[in-house]
């Protein structure tokens, strides 16, 4: 029977690493070419890895990368009729494209350049890109394929040019960072303006930085429906076969994504993971207070990292309750992770000794309280120090939102995992997690939650509830929503008012805050630029 096979190439590169990206590359060719595929679609800038951001202003890397694509040509050569399409950058007449090159028998014989470069949101591709013009179709044993590159097909001039121009099938390269509304989004946009070709949309994974990558590639039949997916946050390699007119041979339903909570999980350890390994730490270090967030980001470093590679510091003073060191050691112990404790109550009284005379006649204040959390950051980075550690700082977005949190304390550390994960998300993760296995103790999740820096503290001493602190975070910073358009919407006038003066003078906080993965869809960090000198007032 007549047609072709597709061959979809869901890696994970790695930003810079050319020599690395190339033998991934070489690999995905290889195992394609060993199951008989005629056409092989690589994610978005694969040879670079995306994004590169400014390493694509510097004309050192771009040599570097013409030299890898080459050598990535020679090799490509032995895998005789394959057709690699492959994710690059490429200069043409002194201007630098995102672009995808058609590969066969060593020798380009296509380039498409993206047209549609985002520059919103994460995105930043006009920095770097000039816009291409035109389309390209190539044909494979009689069938008509077409490239678009990410952005180009969220616009409905992208495919109707590939149709007019004859195109059977679209191959789509990406580098689609995830949400939690990414995907729904995709599938929706992606059907509608892509109707009457076969679409073969391929997707990377991984972290980098501040994203997650997802994967989660796919292929629709000409009436938008779903014939194959992809796994989320795996690396994966597969085949659709597509009959002489383009049409998919899929018999077996496609599988189902995972539900929200265990693909977010999923994201985070996959961001942690990469993140050390991209940038050489071996080992992840956390204090650990016995409340929520710092349990929930022990749960995941463990998991993504193995427990033999997490190292856990206690560090009460006064105020911490027995049951935080209890619940704190016994989770240590069930997962089986190496668990210290350090008394800071003896360096607080050094400090109040040293500070006396100075704040001699004033009554203590938060003053003292961040006292306490800025010795806590500065033991953990003399262990990170000494050990070559990654600290992973767990706050979460709730408290960064708000500046519930100490500079140069509990927000010390070099990845901070939790950063666009919502108080009200966290305790949803944890429980999801323990319904796998139960590794937080439930009082971690039923108690209060606290800071324990004054005498009876919680954190609603300082704060409206978490549901309701969240949701007006989530409208005011996520959607944009006006003041106004939040209080019709039912909350508290006041309480909107508090929440929206504490998102906007905790700025200066955020902006010495360690990176961590973006997770809504809209994160503190490259997709939140606001100024720490702002005058304006919602």
């Amino acid at each position: 029977m007549s047609g072709i096979k597709i061959g979809l190439a869901q890696i994970n590169t790695t930003v810079g690493d050319l020599s690395g990206n190339l033998n991934r590359l070489l690999s995905a060719a290889e195992r394609a070419y060993d199951q008989g595929v005629d056409v092989l679609v690589t994610p978005e800038l694969a040879l670079t890895g995306y994004p590169a951001e400014d390493l694509y202003l510097r004309p050192d890397f771009l040599q570097r990368q013409a030299e890898a694509f080459e050598q990535l040509c020679s090799q490509l050569a032995r895998f005789k009729g394959l057709h690699v399409v492959l994710g690059h950058a490429r200069r043409i007449d002194k201007q630098l494209y995102n672009v995808a090159s058609v590969i066969v028998d060593g020798r380009v014989t296509a380039c498409y350049c993206k047209r549609e470069l985002p520059d919103y949101g994460v995105f930043d591709e006009r920095r770097y890109f000039a816009s291409g013009k035109e389309p390209v179709v190539f044909e494979v044993k009689g069938v008509r394929l077409a490239i678009n590159i990410c952005e180009d097909a969220w616009y409905a001039s992208g495919p109707r040019m590939a149709a007019e121009h004859g195109a059977q099938v679209l191959l789509v390269l990406n580098g689609s960072p995830y949400s939690t509304e990414k995907q729904s989004l995709r599938d929706e946009v992606i059907s509608r303006h892509c109707k009457g070709m076969t679409v073969v949309y391929v997707n990377q994974i991984g972290g980098q930085d501040e994203l997650v990558f997802d994967g989660g590639s796919f292929v629709l039949d000409p009436h938008g429906r779903t014939v194959l997916r992809l796994p989320v946050f795996k690396e994966a390699l597969d085949v659709m076969k597509l009959d002489g007119q383009g049409l998919p041979q899929q018999s077996d339903p496609p599988i189902e994504w995972p539900e929200q909570l265990e693909q977010v999980y999923g994201a985070l350890m996959l961001a942690l993971r990469d993140y050390m390994a991209k940038t050489g730490f071996k080992s992840a270090l956390l204090g650990l207070s016995g409340g929520l967030d710092s349990a929930l980001v022990l749960a995941i470093a463990a998991d993504a990292l193995g427990s033999s590679n997490v190292r856990t510091v206690m560090m009460p003073s006064r105020y911490t309750a027995d049951i935080s060191q209890t619940d704190a050691r016994t989770m240590a112990e069930g997962l089986g992770v190496q668990y210290d404790e350090i008394n800071i109550a003896p360096l607080i009284d050094a400090y109040d000794a040293a500070l006396g005379p100075a704040f001699a006649g004033l009554q203590p204040d938060v003053t003292e309280e961040n006292i306490q959390a800025r010795i806590r950051g500065n033991l953990l980075m003399a262990l990170s120090n000494k050990f070559g550690s990654l600290v992973i700082s767990t706050g979460n977005k709730s408290e960064l939102a708000t500046g519930y949190c100490t500079l140069y304390g509990d927000m010390c550390g070099g990845f901070s995992l939790l950063k666009d994960v919502p108080k009200t998300m966290a305790y949803d993760l944890a429980k999801w997690r323990n319904q796998r296995s139960p590794v937080i103790p439930e009082r971690i999740i039923t108690r209060p939650p606290s800071a324990e820096l004054r005498p009876d503290q919680t954190d609603q001493d300082s704060l409206p509830p978490y549901d309701i602190l969240d949701a007006i975070v989530y409208r005011f910073m996520e959607r944009n929503e006006s003041i106004d358009q939040i209080e019709e919407a039912g909350f508290d006038p006041s309480v909107v008012d508090r929440v929206v003066r504490l998102i906007r003078i905790s700025e200066y906080k955020r902006r010495q805050g360690a990176i961590g993965p973006k997770i809504t869809t809209r994160a503190f960090g490259r997709d939140w630029r606001y100024p720490v000198a702002n005058g304006y007032r919602p």
